[in-house]
C-alpha cells in the first residue's frame, strides 16, 4: 500500500543509520592509559604496602598497650545477691554489696567507667529486631503490629513502654565508686550524660510530646523486668528522662558479640579528681538488680582511659600488623621466583 508521497514502505526514502555517532566516547578514542605491570613496579607495590602497614600495626598496639585499665569481676563477689536474683519473685527486694580493689599507680587524664557482660548474647535476629523505632521516636503507634512481641502488650491490653526484648532486659545495677583517702571516704563524682551518641541522643530517640513525662507514658506500663518506670530512669535531670536517658540508649545498640562492655560513667575531673584518679584504695557499692546465674554470665566493672586510637583493644593494631607481614612476604617470594626464572632464562640463552 502506497504513502502519500505515492511511494511504498521503504521507497526512495533514506534509512537510519544503526552506526554509533562519530564522537571520541563512541567510538572509543578517548585517551587511556594502561597500566604497565613491570617487575619493579609490582615489587615495588608489595613492599610499600607492606612498611606502611606494619608502620600503622606498631603505632596502633603500642597505642593500645599504653591504656591505663582495670577490670573488676563481681559476679561472685556479690554472690548473696546473685542468689537472690535467681528467684524472680524477688525482684522488688533490694540487694547491695560491695568490692574493695587498689590502684597502685594514678590514673592520669580523663577515666570512663564501663559495665562488662559475659556470656550474654545479643546477635540473635529475633531479639535484635524486638523493638519499635516508631515508639522510640515518640511516636502514637500500635505496636501490637511491631516486632516486639511478647513484650508489646500485657494480658489487659496494656501497652508496655519501651516495649521489645531489647529494652526489657536493659541492665540496671547501680554502681557507685568511693575513694578511701585516709581516714574519710570521698564519693567519686561520676557523670551520667554525654555518654551516648550525639545522633541517637537527638535523632533516633525522643519522648513524647506532652507538658510533663508522666502524662505523656499515659496509659503505658513498664516492661516486665524493670523495677521503675521509664519516666523515672533520671528524675533529677528531665533532659536524660524517658527514651532520650542515656543508660537506656546505650543499651538499646545491641552487640555483635556475646562478650561486650558498655559505656556506664565518666569521671568529674574535680577536687581530689582533676589529674584523673589517684593511686591508693578504692570501693564499689553495687545495687545489684541484673541476674546472670540463668545463662551462666559474668558481670565486670572496668575503668579505663582512652587514646587517640580509642581504648585498649588492640585487634586493628593486629591485623594491620598481619596484612603488612604478609603483604611484604609476597614481596620477597615474587622476588624469589623473579630471580629463579631469569637465571633459567639466562641458561637457555648461552645454551
Amino acid at each position: 500500500m502506497k504513502n502519500k508521497t505515492g511511494f511504498l514502505p521503504g521507497e526512495g526514502e533514506a534509512q537510519p543509520s544503526r552506526c554509533p555517532d562519530n564522537t571520541a566516547f563512541k567510538q572509543q578514542r578517548l585517551p587511556a592509559w594502561k597500566p604497565q605491570l613491570t617487575i619493579a613496579s609490582v615489587l615495588s607495590s608489595f613492599f610499600l604496602i607492606g612498611a606502611f602497614c606494619l608502620l600503622v600495626g606498631v603505632c596502633l598496639v603500642l597505642s593500645a598497650n599504653s591504656v591505663r585499665e582495670i577490670q573488676i569481676d563481681y559476679s561472685d563477689k556479690c554472690s548473696n545477691c546473685s542468689k537472690l536474683r535467681e528467684n524472680s519473685s524477688n525482684w522488688n527486694k533490694e540487694c547491695h554489696c560491695s568490692v574493695n580493689f587498689t590502684l597502685k599507680e594514678d590514673i592520669l587524664g580523663d577515666v570512663f567507667m564501663y559495665y562488662g557482660l559475659q556470656n550474654f548474647y545479643q546477635n540473635h535476629r529475633r531479639y535484635v529486631m524486638s523493638r519499635s523505632d516508631a515508639q522510640l521516636l515518640g511516636r502514637n503507634v500500635n505496636i501490637q503490629r511491631s516486632y516486639c512481641a511478647p513484650f508489646s502488650t500485657y494480658r489487659n491490653g496494656t501497652p508496655m513502654a519501651p516495649c521489645g526484648a531489647i529494652a526489657n532486659s536493659m541492665f540496671n545495677d547501680t554502681i557507685d565508686l568511693f575513694y578511701n583517702r585516709n581516714s574519710s571516704v570521698i564519693q567519686v563524682p561520676l557523670l551520667k550524660t554525654g555518654n551516648s551518641w550525639w545522633t541517637d541522643k537527638n535523632v533516633k530517640f525522643r519522648n513524647p510530646k506532652s507538658y510533663n513525662l508522666s502524662s505523656a507514658f499515659a496509659g503505658t506500663a513498664r516492661p516486665p523486668y524493670w523495677h521503675k518506670p521509664v519516666y523515672q530512669l533520671d528524675e533529677e535531670d528531665e533532659r536524660n528522662n524517658g527514651y532520650v536517658n542515656d543508660d537506656f540508649i546505650i543499651w538499646m545498640r545491641v552487640s555483635a558479640f556475646a562478650t561486650f562492655r558498655n559505656l556506664y560513667r565518666r569521671v568529674r575531673r574535680v577536687r581530689h579528681f582533676a589529674e584523673g584518679l589517684p593511686a591508693g584504695n578504692y570501693t564499689f557499692h553495687i545495687s545489684y538488680n541484673f541476674p546472670v546465674t540463668r545463662f551462666k554470665g559474668r558481670k565486670h566493672v572496668i575503668l579505663s582511659t582512652v587514646v587517640w586510637s580509642g581504648g585498649s583493644n588492640p585487634f586493628l593494631g593486629i591485623a594491620y600488623l598481619v596484612s603488612g607481614t604478609a603483604a611484604t612476604l609476597t614481596g620477597f617470594v615474587i622476588t624469589g621466583i623473579h630471580l629463579k626464572l631469569r637465571k633459567k632464562k639466562t641458561y637457555f640463552q648461552r645454551q
